[in-house]
C-alpha cells in the first residue's frame, strides 16, 4: 500500500513558478514509476510528466521546456518544477504510483495561474 501526498500548489501569476511535491509513504517507492497528471475543469485527466524507477523522465509536449520533474528516492519524494506558467496549465494536480501493476493516486493540489 502507498499512499500519496500533494503539496505546493496555489495561486501565481503568468509567468511566474511553483515546485509541488509529492510526498510517499509505505513500501516500494524505489521500486514505483511515479508521475504528475492534471485535471482542469471540465477536461479529461492528462499525463504531464513520469520518471520511472530506473530516473527516466518524460514530459508532455505542452510543458516540453518549461516543467520538470525529479524524484529523491532517500526522502520518498517526486518534485514537479513549474516555470513559465500559463493560464492554460490551471489544473488540479495529481501524484500517480505505479508499483507492480497497482496505481495509486494522491488527493490532489490546485494550481492557478492568472493572467
Amino acid at each position: 500500500q502507498v499512499q500519496l501526498v500533494e503539496s505546493g500548489g496555489g495561486l501565481v501569476q503568468a509567468g511566474g513558478s511553483l515546485r509541488l511535491s509529492c510526498a510517499a509513504s509505505g513500501r516500494g517507492f524505489r521500486l514505483s514509476d511515479m508521475g504528475w497528471y492534471r485535471q482542469a475543469p471540465g477536461k479529461q485527466r492528462e499525463l504531464v510528466a513520469s520518471v520511472t524507477r530506473g530516473g527516466s523522465t518524460s514530459v508532455a509536449d505542452s510543458v516540453k521546456g518549461r516543467f520538470t520533474i525529479s524524484r529523491d528516492n532517500a526522502e520518498n519524494q517526486v518534485y514537479l518544477q513549474m516555470n513559465s506558467l500559463k493560464p492554460e496549465d490551471t489544473a488540479v494536480y495529481f501524484c500517480n504510483c505505479r508499483l507492480y501493476s497497482i496505481v495509486y493516486w494522491g488527493k490532489g493540489t490546485l494550481v492557478t495561474v492568472s493572467s
